[in-house]
């Protein structure tokens, strides 16, 4: 009882907010024309919002903006299976489950990191953890060896 009185303008701020974004949205929505064409909508959220989403992604097209407008990002993480010339075998999934095995052609011109070096393509070894991102006029490859306990 003690904390309610004490922290009742928080309480009734926080209701008030809430019930004027649902107030909000449901005017947004009422006014909104329902379409069934596969349109695709950008949204601006912010990175540390939904930094645990990001965390565990292991693929995806991700769409940011930049100064000559919006451009897609595409990403693959995974262990790696295997590296063959400039071909990337993958294993996409968390440790306990694989959800699938992609093969990426790795540009010529692609920055490679390796534990946090730089280094080639060839350096990368399988069993390691790395990050495949790909944007319209760059590609990195960022690999680690796992912490072994």
């Amino acid at each position: 009882m003690k904390r309610i009185r004490r922290y009742w303008k928080l309480t009734a701020v926080g209701a008030s907010c809430a019930a004027l974004g649902g107030g909000l949205s449901a005017i947004a929505s009422a006014g909104a024309a329902t379409t069934t064409s596969t349109t695709t909508t950008h949204r601006v959220v912010r990175v540390g919002a939904h930094r645990g989403l990001l965390v565990r992604a292991v693929n995806g097209d991700v769409v940011v903006t930049t100064k000559s407008g919006f451009e897609t990002v595409t990403f693959d993480r995974g262990v790696v299976q295997s590296v063959n010339g400039q071909q990337l075998t993958l294993t996409e999934g968390t440790k306990r489950t694989a959800t699938k095995t992609v093969t990426l052609t790795i540009p010529t011109n692609a920055k490679v990191r390796d534990d946090g070096r730089p280094a080639s393509l060839s350096n990368v070894t399988a069993g390691q953890r790395a990050i495949m991102l790909r944007a319209p006029n760059h590609t990195w490859v960022i690999a680690r060896t796992p912490r072994t306990r």
